[in-house]
């Protein structure tokens, strides 16, 4: 049995209470939270764990395990650094920290004290991630030639980051996942609301090896929600709807071919595949409790988690190249 202590019941700590609690390897043990609002809450939920304002007592409990760090990303740095060099295994709310240098610093840590580091990059875990995963590896989508993806909505505005880091954290991590390309540079446009202060509304080019490019369109402001991806290959094309309640993934058999002719060596002529469309099915397990296991069994056999520290590592440094580019209107930085 694993202890578990949870720092942060806010907005996400609830679903990893509940997962947590219901996973038959793991024992949540302590629950910490400055708003005593939220503790009591959460009392009434676990009244066999023990509820606590000061993270401290987390870091110097020699019988916790492991723990999990579901707050705002500028403490993620400090509350992690603190439990790895006590010793326990981390599991971490996206993203990984606010710099690279910090995520670095983190992958280090746990690397030298051999202890488990799982970024919770959630969606990786989900049944059409994995299905895609599957037909892309197989070779049935063919070459990768695009990344597109568009996820809006109305709110929720974040106090400590923008829309991208709020929301392209996500697809970066999917893409990273989907895609083996290197990245090597990435450009940002954004809208900004009340001042300076907030950007609210952003896209992201992202430039791959192979001529490979994503496109992530993300925003706090749309009067819609959204949640498309769309990925691109030279055989096959798949369109992930997230808001689709049936059917979130669509494979279609539609592609275009360009090649010139003998007439005219200048002259390109566009030939349209289009043939069926089919809708795999896909495990309907819910990703998170996928993704508690998945922590557990690294915990207890050693593994390497899927979302490990390296992942948010690559993550961060895309979403800290974005704000670099924002800054400079949109101008390309390079990906180290």
């Amino acid at each position: 049995m694993i202890n578990i202590g949870l720092i942060g019941y806010g907005y996400w700590g609830p679903n990893l209470a509940r997962n947590f609690n219901s996973n038959p390897d793991l024992n949540l043990k302590t629950i910490c939270d400055y708003s005593e609002g939220r503790l009591e809450a959460a009392g009434r939920l676990y009244p066999n764990a023990v509820m606590t304002r000061d993270a401290d007592d987390l870091f110097k409990d020699t019988d916790l395990d492991a723990i999990a760090v579901a707050t705002p990303v500028s403490t993620h740095f400090d509350l992690a650094k603190k439990a790895l060099a006590n010793g326990k295994h981390v599991w971490i709310e996206k993203p990984l920290t606010e710099t690279v240098e910090q995520a670095e610093e983190l992958v280090d840590l746990a690397e030298k004290k051999g202890l488990t580091l799982l970024v919770d990059h959630t969606f990786i875990y989900t049944g059409a991630v994995k299905k895609m995963e599957t037909l892309i590896r197989s070779g049935q989508i063919g070459d990768l030639v695009y990344y597109d993806s568009t996820r809006v909505n109305l709110g929720l505005f974040q106090q400590d980051v923008d829309v991208v880091w709020d929301l392209a954290a996500h697809d970066l991590s999917i893409m990273d996942h989907l895609i083996p390309n290197k990245k090597l540079m990435v450009s940002a446009t954004g809208s900004h609301y009340y001042g300076e202060d907030v950007v609210a509304k952003s896209l992201l080019t992202i430039y791959m090896t192979n001529d490979v490019v994503a496109h992530i369109n993300v925003s706090w402001v749309s009067p819609v929600k959204i949640r498309q991806t769309l990925i691109g290959g030279t055989s096959k094309m798949i369109l992930w709807d997230d808001n689709n309640p049936s059917e979130k993934i669509k494979v279609y058999d539609k592609g275009v071919e360009l090649f010139e002719t003998k007439e005219d060596l200048y002259h390109m002529k566009v030939q349209y595949r289009v043939g069926d469309m089919y809708a795999p099915r896909l495990n309907e397990v819910e990703a998170l409790s996928l993704e508690t296991a998945h922590f557990a069994d690294c915990i207890l056999n050693g593994k390497k988690p899927i979302t490990d520290g390296v992942s948010g590592l690559e993550v961060v440094k895309v979403l800290v190249a974005s704000k670099e580019s924002l800054k400079l209107k949109g101008a390309p930085v390079e990906l180290g």
